[in-house]
């Protein structure tokens, strides 16, 4: 079947491609023909997942899926949360937001911090979600070149790397993203015979 991943993002296709199985064909907006921005006008991640692979399915008439992710910092209340991606500003600054967030964690002796990955699934036949959850902490100075987001940051619990200190394979086998799109892969495997052509 083919499947639509409502990003344009190649980091996050990459990471996806290497996770789905074989009788999947993933494609991207930018293959659809899809070039504007998609809606993300809800309060929460699920909201916000929904709300885009909604979107592209109403519009483009395609079996799709979207993710939208946070990084929740608990001596923070959970922010940025839903904001993250624009947490430091408009400008999505990958630097800025890593900045923001160590200067309002300066001198916080609770490090503590989760990100979170919701992914909706749309087709003719199904609506569901899939949640991916990774615990960490946030270290004091970013370490590591890969990734993208927090992940030079973000030291997940019970490893001595960070996220961006990782390959792309040791990232997949734990990151949230990886967790949500295992669940998904479980669900497409075990429909795919009814979402085939959908």
């Amino acid at each position: 079947m083919t499947l639509c991943f409502a990003t344009n993002n190649q980091h996050k296709l990459a990471e996806v491609r290497l996770l789905l199985p074989k009788e999947i064909s993933l494609v991207s907006l930018k293959d659809l023909g899809c070039n504007e921005e998609l809606p993300e006008e809800q309060n929460t991640i699920s909201g916000n997942s929904f709300q885009k692979a909604a979107y592209v399915f109403e519009n483009y008439k395609v079996s799709c899926f979207a993710d939208d992710s946070g990084l929740e910092v608990d001596a923070l209340g959970g922010m940025p949360g839903v904001d993250s991606a624009h947490y430091a500003g408009p400008q999505r600054s990958f630097d800025d937001n890593m900045n923001l967030l160590l200067a309002n964690l300066k001198g916080a002796r609770k490090r503590s911090a989760q990100f979170k990955t919701v992914i909706t699934l749309i087709t003719r036949t199904n609506r569901a979600q899939f949640e991916g959850i990774l615990r960490g902490e946030i270290i004091n100075e970013k370490l590591g070149g890969s990734g993208f987001g927090y992940d030079p940051i973000f030291l997940p619990v019970g490893h001595s790397l960070t996220i961006a200190q990782m390959t792309m394979a040791q990232k997949n086998t734990i990151s949230h993203r990886a967790i949500a799109v295992r669940k998904l892969v479980e669900f497409l495997t075990n429909n795919l015979t009814a979402e085939s052509g959908k």
